[in-house]
């Protein structure tokens, strides 16, 4: 018998397959039936979502928790369209997906045929590199490229256009003879040794230092590089959003997430230290404020990073490091001095951690802060968390501790209402041992509710805590603080009953009503085998502090309820 010639579909599957892919997540249709037909004989399984953004949160949630590429793959047209959302999720918080879309045939292209969107050049901004295939030859060499795109460097999201004429037309082209061309793309790896040197002197002779640690350090594995750092410096250290488990937030160095809803006394450290070290973090808007030269007006500023775009975009560092966080880390580890110069300091630090706790009122309702404080307490800190955004989200940061790398998935850059509920699926699949919650809002969840389905078909254990306050909370925070209470477009009247909604896909549901009920109801959820929703209906009106408000610096951090209106932020997000 004469060898079945291969196609352009199934040469694109044998390549996911020896980039070791386990799941494609997707959603099918007419551009993209040869490709999910070559899936039929793979050793790959398809995670069938009912949405395509489902989809993409799942891929990018399974990349976050692994460190390994997701892939998404769906149809032409609003198929490839519905991921738009996700693609820019996952690109600003450096996320490698490479994402497969149909296309209608290369003949059509161009004249509007039947669900035919430019994705190439519609998703362009939202990508680290995208293809449109018009070779079946071609794609050997395009899969080796797109996962070597997307994992190295700063991770990204590369997308794949795939007419079908393409996919379903013989591929010659061999996997073993594909050969990358990538002129031009580069990315650094060492440090240069000037600069580790003058990094090194500064930190020596710093009485004040802080440690600012962002996502960059968990996507290059830092983070016992980062823990020698502050033991033998013996500094605070800060995290991003972005960055918790970069750094354990229970170690006693460890002052939490700064920022617009980061701990008081990590703020205060921001303000007081002498010299700030961030690394792999982007210095972004919800750390420093609109006038730049008001953050950390007297510290000295050190930036390491791999992406040259980011130094000296938002803060002109005194010295800058391109390159690797760990590999740099490494080199510069050995010149650093053991110092008892910043005992003083730490002083300083544990009085601000006395002074300024993270508390909640225990009496007047059930509040999310303890609802979020007893789930921590109940799984240790060892639990993988994801969030939506907003106020939940914020508040699970405050609560939840987080003690190991890769146990916090959060849409940071875009905050991507409707990212927890499928991003935990995506996690859970890839730490199918370990204990997943997605902690969500009953705005976001509603986005991407249907994925419910999903959890229940594949029994996927995933724990969903609805934080329910029956507004979009973090906009109505903002109206109440600073729109004189003009609440507008934020209640969420008309909330389905979310624990009778997942019986109907078959997924247990448990309540919580009032304080009384978290811890027993918490562990009966927990121990429970398979997808359930826990549905805390928390008190209406109650908000996130500390607070800065946005553009504005940490002397302005609000850390109780004001007595009065706040002013209006000018021309800030």
């Amino acid at each position: 018998m004469t060898k079945k010639q291969t196609n352009g579909a199934e040469a694109l599957i044998q390549g996911l397959e020896k980039h070791g892919v386990e799941y494609i997540f997707g959603y099918p249709g007419g551009a993209a039936i040869p490709i999910f037909d070559a899936i039929y004989d793979s050793s790959i399984k398809l995670i069938l979502t009912r949405h395509e953004q489902g989809a993409i949160h799942m891929a990018d949630g399974y990349a976050r928790a692994t460190g390994k590429t997701g892939v998404v793959l769906v149809t032409s047209g609003p198929g490839a369209t519905n991921t738009v959302t996700g693609i820019l999720t996952a690109q600003m918080d450096s996320i490698p997906l490479v994402i497969l879309t149909g296309q209608t045939i290369t003949s059509a292209l161009g004249k509007d045929a039947f669900q035919e969107a430019d994705v190439f050049g519609g998703t362009a901004p939202f990508v680290k590199h995208s293809y449109l295939v018009k070779e079946p030859n071609d794609i050997p060499r395009i899969v080796k490229e797109s996962f070597y795109l997307a994992a190295t460097g700063r991770p990204g999201t590369v997308l794949i256009d795939l007419p079908k004429d393409i996919t379903s037309a013989p591929c010659e082209a061999t996997h073993e003879e594909a050969e990358m061309d990538l002129p031009g793309y580069s990315f650094p790896d060492k440090g240069k040794a000037v600069d580790i040197k003058a990094a090194a002197d500064i930190l020596n002779n710093a009485k004040r230092p802080l440690l600012l640690v962002g996502h960059g350090t968990l996507i290059s594995k830092a983070n016992k590089e980062v823990l020698q750092l502050a033991e033998l410096l013996q500094t605070p250290v800060t995290t991003t959003l972005m960055g918790k488990g970069a750094f354990p937030e229970n170690h006693e160095l460890s002052v939490g997430m700064l920022g617009m809803h980061g701990t008081a006394y990590a703020n205060r450290c921001v303000s007081n230290c002498d010299v700030i070290f961030s690394i792999g973090s982007r210095w972004d808007d919800r750390i420093t404020p609109a006038k730049i030269e008001k953050f950390c007006p007297t510290a000295k500023k050190l930036h390491l990073d791999i992406d040259k775009a980011e130094i000296n975009k938002v803060v002109m560092p005194d010295v800058s490091i391109l390159g690797d966080a760990k590999t740099c880390l490494k080199e510069l580890l050995p010149l650093i001095k053991s110092s008892e110069a910043t005992k003083p300091w730490l002083k300083q630090v544990n009085q601000w951690k006395k002074k300024y706790p993270l508390n909640y009122k225990v009496h007047g309702g059930l509040k999310a802060q303890q609802v979020l404080d007893e789930l921590y307490q109940i799984t240790k800190g060892e639990a993988i968390i994801t969030t939506d955004v907003g106020q939940h989200q914020m508040w699970a940061a405050q609560f939840c501790k987080t003690h190991n790398p890769d146990q916090w998935i959060s849409s940071g850059g875009a905050g991507t209402m409707g990212f927890g509920f499928p991003s935990a699926l995506g996690a859970q699949l890839g730490k199918p041992e370990e204990t997943v919650v997605a902690v969500v809002g009953d705005g976001g969840f509603q986005m991407t509710l249907f994925e419910l389905s999903t959890a229940a078909i594949n029994k996927l254990p995933v724990k969903i805590l609805i934080i329910d306050n029956k507004f979009l909370g973090m906009v109505r925070q903002w109206q109440e603080l600073f729109y004189d209470d003009r609440l507008s477009g934020v209640d969420m009247v008309g909330n389905p009953d979310f624990v009778k909604l997942g019986e109907s896909y078959g997924v247990k549901g448990f309540r919580i009503k009032r304080p009384a009920d978290i811890k027993r109801t918490l562990e009966k959820a927990l121990a429970y085998d398979g997808p359930c929703i826990i549905h805390a209906e928390v008190i209406k009106e109650d908000n996130v502090f500390p607070m800065i408000p946005a553009g504005a610096t940490t002397d302005d951090m609000i850390i109780e309820p004001p007595k009065k209106k706040l002013a209006k932020p000018k021309g800030s997000t």
